[in-house]
């Protein structure tokens, strides 16, 4: 395992399928919010409608990203982070490659706003009549946890993003502001280690109203250098539920079994 490394969770070709997979599921399950109109071009995938948050904690000096959706697998391609730079979803209309692009950058000493503008801005948008750039949400984050974030025009509404301290809330085709106000409210509020407060914002999130065609899946990721376990590992925790009627509930199944196995944080 290299010592540094972008550990990315998934890769695009995966997403693709992922995507596919969840829209043939689709069809018999629920709707998808996307275009209705008679003019109006269908979308080629389901977009990633879901909401996610990001963290740090000055503590530890960890720093993280979970998500939920009503997607199949969204931790294909949704979080990316890495240690001693930071981490980045991207979401909606996603172009994956959001997510290492706002690593490089990060790491070349750009601050998060600037990363955002102009990962967005040089985005070539090759399919603006059916996966529009101005539906992309994505949100960047540093290893200072200072952050930056942008709904597109055109992501599903309702769709927002909301910071607070040391965090950021994004989503789309959500219940409403509340989701985001709620998700910063609950990070805020809670104690313990970073899992535990990234798991109670998607938690009230979901309180709030959360993704409105349901659930499906949900995902964790936390770096640190040298933060995990064995050698030269920066994983503090890297968790996905693919495919669950309650994917949150597992994911703090798993969250709460991390932590009894955890060793004490270096500082």
């Amino acid at each position: 395992m290299p010592h540094t490394s972008i550990l990315r969770a998934g890769a695009a070709w995966a997403l693709t399928l992922a995507f596919v997979y969840s829209a043939s599921v689709a069809q018999a399950q629920r709707p998808i919010d996307a275009p209705t109109s008679a003019t109006a071009t269908p979308l080629p995938w389901p977009p990633v409608a879901t909401f996610s948050i990001l963290g740090y904690d000055p503590e530890t000096g960890e720093v993280g990203g979970a998500v939920q959706s009503r997607v199949f697998s969204v931790g294909n391609g949704v979080l990316w982070a890495e240690a001693g730079v930071g981490v980045v979803a991207t979401q909606a209309i996603v172009d994956v490659s959001y997510g290492p692009q706002a690593l490089a950058l990060l790491k070349s000493g750009m601050a998060p706003d600037a990363v955002v503008k102009a990962v967005w801005e040089r985005d070539p948008d090759p399919r603006p009549e059916n996966w529009t750039k101005q539906g992309r949400q994505f949100a960047v984050m540093d290893a200072q946890g200072r952050v930056a974030a942008f709904t597109g025009p055109k992501a599903s509404t309702w769709a927002g993003d909301k910071q607070g301290a040391y965090c950021s809330a994004q989503g789309n085709i959500l219940a409403g502001p509340a989701v985001v106000a709620e998700m910063v409210k609950a990070f805020e509020s809670t104690t313990g280690h970073l899992s535990l407060r990234l798991l109670a914002a998607l938690e009230a999130g979901q309180r709030a109203g959360g993704d409105t065609r349901g659930m499906q899946s949900a995902a964790m990721l936390i770096v640190k250098k040298n933060g995990g376990v064995w050698l030269n590992n920066d994983v503090v925790l890297r968790l996905q539920v693919d495919d669950n009627p309650e994917p949150i509930a597992e994911l703090r199944r798993l969250v709460e079994k991390a932590a009894t196995m955890r060793r004490p944080v270096r500082r």
